[in-house]
């Protein structure tokens, strides 16, 4: 036997507890079981398994605590589970990646979902992790090839950086992350399928990113069926996968779809513990689970890894100021709208890049580049403010020198948006370049 199956051996062995303390279900109702017996050695995040009906589990976790009582939230339906059944204690779990993890997919336990035996990793790591010490973090690397011209040039994605995508349903979220995970140089991808559609998982493995994509990616999956304790879990796992590849020296893209479901997930957890929905629906302790999970993405520590990270956002009616949205875009390092009206015209990705910032700039572009940014920007501006005028044919060509070269170039910058044919950031800002001159024809 090899040394590495040894190695895995041991890890699984190690996994397992000799002694678990067991207590008895003394209630059940309101979406929650009452356990007593554990009150002196549970804490707050514990997991625990409930046997019931002749041998039957189900998996569930510790909400709160009392004198002589525990609260239980199952991952599912409590049918069936009666007063006296056998609660077991397995304490805080966490989540053990390894490298061979690349090209899987996973559930937000570490268990696999491709049907293939999968190994445990050496060191077990804890799925609320802190983040690296502000003080000893590096600073935001270089900037990132991605495919996409407007990612290049425009709005430039750099090493470390954390961006939110904003967007209501249907208006290309999922396939502009898939172009990231396929397109953005990187060691590593790591994915987060947040309380997703469970007929699309497969659908977005196979099809979506395809066998070039897996190659590089770990996917952490936890479909919309399952209870908010699960589809929670999945953003904070997907993490720590992230964290077990940064710590090795490797730059990791993590791509989290979605931050809204997470919040949801959340809300619903944090409700059943009693916590007041006062943040527009919203529990308080939202703000704090949201800025935790963003701020252990970016650098990391001079000399190691970092987390380059894209977080979505579903925005419903386009609405920016939601409470998820509005915490999100306050620590990160810029965010991308995708505008509704922008897609139903067929222009993909659909970037309003108007109401998009990235905050790697003015530092990740040099002197001319920043010029060229600058310079389309204002002719996008000058063409949407007057764009009703124009529409309606009462813009007489001549009023405005701006607004001419606005009018001569908006065809083509529009198109340049969507474009993901360039083969590097050079050739990107190059074609930008030779575009903009037709703002000002000979």
């Amino acid at each position: 036997m090899a040394l590495a199956d040894f190695e895995m051996l041991r890890a699984e062995i190690s996994s397992f507890g000799l002694v678990r303390p067991v207590g008895r279900v003394v209630a059940v109702g309101g979406g929650t079981i009452t356990v007593s017996g554990l009150s002196g050695v549970a804490a707050l995040g514990d997991r625990v398994t409930v046997y019931f009906d002749q041998g039957a589990v189900l998996g569930g976790e510790v909400l709160a605590l009392q004198a002589g009582r525990v609260m239980i939230l199952p991952d599912r339906s409590a049918e069936g589970v009666a007063i006296g059944d056998r609660v077991e204690l397995l304490g805080q779990t966490g989540i053990a990646p390894s490298d061979s993890w690349i090209g899987r997919v996973v559930d937000p336990f570490g268990r696999p979902l491709d049907g293939r035996p999968l190994e445990r990793g050496e060191t077990e790591r804890p799925l609320r992790n802190d983040p690296p010490p502000a003080a000893e973090r590096g600073r935001l690397g270089a900037r990132l090839e991605t495919g996409l011209k407007a990612f290049n040039t425009l709005l430039p994605l750099v090493r470390g950086q954390r961006i939110g995508l904003f967007a209501g349903s249907g208006v290309g979220k999922s396939s502009l992350l898939a172009k990231f995970a396929t397109g953005v140089a990187a060691d590593v991808v790591v994915i987060a399928l947040i309380g997703e559609r469970g007929r699309e998982l497969r659908e977005f493995v196979e099809s979506v990113l395809g066998p070039e994509g897996m190659a590089r990616a770990v996917v952490v999956a936890a479909t919309s069926d399952q209870s908010p304790l699960v589809r929670r879990r999945c953003a904070w796992a997907a993490m720590a996968v992230a964290e077990h590849f940064r710590d090795r020296g490797q730059h990791v893209l993590f791509l989290a779809d979605s931050i809204t479901r997470f919040a949801e997930a959340h809300r619903e957890v944090a409700v059943a513990g009693g916590e007041p929905a006062s943040l527009r629906g919203f529990p308080p302790s939202l703000s704090h689970q949201v800025m935790s999970l963003a701020e252990r993405a970016g650098p990391g520590r001079e000399g190691s890894g970092d987390i380059t990270a894209v977080f979505s956002v579903l925005v419903a009616g386009s609405d920016m100021d939601e409470p998820v949205a509005d915490i999100l875009r306050g620590v990160l390092d810029g965010h991308v709208v995708l505008d509704r009206s922008i897609a139903e015209r067929g222009r993909f990705p659909a970037v309003d890049l108007l109401r998009s910032v990235s905050r790697s700039l003015p530092a990740a572009a040099s002197s001319a580049e920043n010029a060229m940014i600058a310079q389309a920007r204002k002719y996008l501006g000058a063409y949407e403010r007057s764009e009703m005028m124009i529409q309606a044919g009462l813009y007489v060509t001549g009023s405005d020198p701006l607004i001419d070269a606005a009018i001569r170039v908006w065809p083509r910058l529009d198109q340049y948006i969507g474009e993901s044919e360039a083969n590097d950031t050079a050739s990107s800002f190059a074609d930008l370049f030779d575009l903009l001159a037709e703002a000002h024809p000979a």
